[in-house]
């Protein structure tokens, strides 16, 4: 146990040692009435959304008696929580190893190395899953599994989570409580914790869940079949799934949309227009909605707030989604969402 309770304290630590994210107001005249929150993930110490994650799934590895001195660490990933493993395994000095599709973006990739874990490639988003456990039995280590543990692991009552926070730190604003709260599902841990914790807190704020093209989360929401299976992953690294996971809970989502993959990546080049930086394609799948969220709002002359999340840094794609080419052969044509989003910027 000594070796344990050093570990849970490491942890402890570092987390005592981080500062909360930051919430930033969007300045957006064309919105008058309505005001519009992102929640600054990309601060982390490892960048991202997912740092919560890890920490939490680590938490709850060593308080289950999965992970003790020396236990190899195996996860299933697009990338980012795979970084924020590697740096929680460097921490408790464990061997990691990322199972991750080919094509992941290689910032992502040079991250996990810096913090020495390993990568394993599989060809789709759907070998992940199947592989990771194999690798797991053969090495005699955990899988973390957070596509079925991101739900559990985290305490959605409160802990600073990240839908206290949210709430915290909106209790100063002109609409302290948000008539929206807008995210993307990866694995679903995020969404469950904020629909719980709304409902937990008796908020009014509904919760509207973003799914990417080539995902199963929309259709599983409209249909409640688990089977829902695709041949392909998401083209929105760390949001949308081949499958239904565990993590996503459709009871506590009030709404879901599909936005198409080009009108998440032109929403983050317009985006870096307003912030003067760059941020992962997730964050456009997310303010695509928001934006479309509060011009409904406002149509209806509606007043209030919404919030949604800046999941990750844009410089982990720079050779992906902000490279035009890439765009062009890999997502398709965003001018037309670039076209609508400027209209929707001019619009009074």
């Amino acid at each position: 146990m000594s070796w344990v309770n050093n570990a849970i304290q490491k942890i402890e630590a570092d987390f005592q040692r981080s500062a909360d994210t930051h919430l930033v107001a969007l300045d957006l005249p064309f919105l008058e009435g309505i005001d519009l929150y992102l929640k600054d993930e990309s601060t982390h110490p490892t960048g991202s959304l997912k740092h919560r994650l890890a920490r939490s799934l680590f938490l709850y590895g060593l308080c289950n008696g999965w992970i003790k001195e020396g236990t190899p660490i195996i996860e299933a990933s697009s990338g980012s929580t795979a970084v924020s493993e590697a740096y929680f395994a460097k921490l408790l000095q464990l061997p990691f190893i990322a199972v991750l599709p080919r094509g992941t973006a290689q910032k992502k990739i040079e991250q996990i190395a810096f913090y020495g874990g390993k990568v394993h490639f599989v060809e789709s988003a759907c070998e992940m899953d199947s592989v990771a456990r194999q690798l797991a039995e053969e090495k005699h280590g955990h899988f973390m599994d957070q596509f079925t543990y991101a739900e559990r692991a985290t305490d959605w009552r409160g802990n600073n989570n990240i839908a206290n926070s949210i709430f915290a730190q909106m209790s100063k604003e002109r609409f302290p409580i948000p008539s929206w709260i807008v995210m993307g599902a990866g694995t679903g841990g995020t969404s469950a914790t904020i629909g719980r914790y709304i409902r937990y807190q008796q908020q009014t704020t509904k919760l509207h869940v973003v799914d990417t093209e080539h995902s199963v989360f929309y259709p599983y929401y409209q249909s409640g079949d688990k089977t829902l299976a695709l041949k392909k992953g998401s083209r929105i690294e760390g949001i949308g799934r081949p499958r239904v996971e565990p993590s996503f809970i459709a009871s506590v989502v009030d709404d879901m949309s599909i936005v198409p993959d080009a009108a998440s990546v032109a929403t983050i080049h317009w985006l870096e227009g307003i912030l003067g930086r760059k941020v992962g394609p997730s964050t456009g799948t997310n303010l695509w909605q928001a934006l479309h969220l509060a011009m409904q709002m406002k149509a209806r002359g509606e007043q209030g707030s919404i919030v949604t999340l800046i999941c990750d840094n844009g410089d982990r794609y720079l050779d992906t989604y902000y490279d035009n080419k890439w765009v062009q052969t890999h997502i398709g044509d965003m001018a037309p969402y670039l076209d609508t989003l400027l209209t929707m910027s001019h619009a009074v």
